[in-house]
């Protein structure tokens, strides 16, 4: 391991605009797999705001007595899939409506509305499928006069959460794909610069994973300079749109950490495709 390591030092010396030609390739590889990221990350992060306003709202008869509505919010509560259940008086409902509509707080004055059960689901719980059963549930019980929950406005929510999850894959993926790619091209110029040296060290009788080692660990090395980097002209971006456009959600610390790996793994993964490569045209048996 030593060896190989002052063997990664001598390769920075010898030929340091190839190696500077390496990591920029990398960073702006894996840059553009750190943007797409970001984006990836604001959108997840909006959804997942839309989706914690999902409730199901219970408009009560206006006979409904207390204890009852006290049992129904009770029952509610007990169930796995709620998190939140509130009662909505007719006096606050009306509140509430003059303060959203205020355009027309003169034409609602005197306007009686009816009390409310609102409830929010857990993040687990929200699929279109488990409102609607709650929904059907409450809408069965003799307390209750209407059921609003927004049907089609969570039907497309959902949709469009299973579209961006399905996007983001795809698309991060390829990113992913051409970074390494892009990366492997960089690392093939580098090795064939070497090849003489390759083939010497064949020669003399060096095993595959001595000649491999120390470009693997090249590789692993400017792959994590090269994340670093990425990191930071993302961090740039991040700042310069949140001050100029809209705050933006980062990173967090564990995707940071996956993110870096994943460069590390990058480089030393295309390193290992390059000389194995190259060994076989060297020593093809």
């Amino acid at each position: 391991m030593r060896l190989a390591l002052r063997e990664v030092w001598r390769s920075l010396q010898r030929a340091p605009l190839l190696s500077a030609l390496h990591i920029t390739t990398m960073t702006f590889a894996l840059l553009s797999v750190g943007l797409f990221g970001l984006v990836s990350v604001n959108i997840r992060t909006a959804l997942r705001a839309i989706e914690d306003r999902v409730e199901v709202r219970a408009f009560l008869k206006s006979a409904s007595a207390p204890t009852a509505v006290r049992a129904l919010m009770d029952d509610l509560k007990k169930r796995p899939t709620v998190a939140v259940v509130g009662y909505v008086s007719s006096d606050s409902a009306l509140r509430r409506a003059q303060w959203e509509l205020a355009e027309f707080r003169d034409v609602m004055a005197g306007t009686t509305l009816p009390a409310s059960v609102e409830v929010r689901l857990r993040p687990d719980a929200r699929t279109p499928g488990d409102v609607r059963r709650l929904a059907t549930q409450l809408t069965a019980s003799p307390l209750v006069e209407d059921v609003r929950y927004g049907d089609e406005w969570i039907d497309k929510l959902y949709r469009l959460r299973t579209l961006a999850s399905l996007a983001g894959l795809i698309l991060g993926g390829t990113f992913a794909l051409v970074a390494l790619i892009i990366s492997g091209a960089t690392i093939r110029l580098a090795i064939l610069a070497r090849a003489r040296e390759l083939e010497i060290m064949r020669l003399v009788g060096a095993t595959n994973a001595f000649v491999r080692l120390p470009y693997v660990l090249d590789g692993a090395l400017k792959g994590l300079v090269g994340g670093l980097l990425a990191l930071g002209l993302t961090a740039i971006v991040h700042t310069v749109l949140s001050r100029a456009v809209f705050q933006l959600t980062f990173f967090r610390i564990d995707q940071i950490a996956l993110g870096l790996v994943a460069g590390v793994m990058m480089g030393a993964g295309a390193s290992w495709v390059a000389v194995s490569r190259q060994l076989r045209r060297v020593w093809p048996d």
